[in-house]
């Protein structure tokens, strides 16, 4: 398994615990390459993923969010 995909596996289950709760603002992406021990690349990758899942959204300029249900819904009618 891809190391990307082991960060955002671990960030989706904090979301389903839910240590992140919906709107919560994710760390940065230096933050969080730094808490994980991996490359800025890397937290990138695992983003990225976590956006397609529908489980966070990312907003230019003020960061990434953990998706509302509304938010989630509203990714499935598009």
């Amino acid at each position: 398994m891809y190391v990307y995909a082991r960060v955002a596996d671990h960030i989706a289950a904090r979301i389903t615990a839910g240590e992140l709760a919906p709107g919560t603002r994710l760390p940065g992406e230096r933050d969080l390459a730094a808490e994980y021990g991996v490359a800025l690349g890397t937290v990138r990758r695992a983003i990225e993923d976590l956006r397609a899942r529908g489980l966070v959204v990312t907003l230019p300029a003020k960061g990434t969010y953990v998706a509302r249900s509304e938010d989630a819904a509203a990714r499935a009618t598009e």
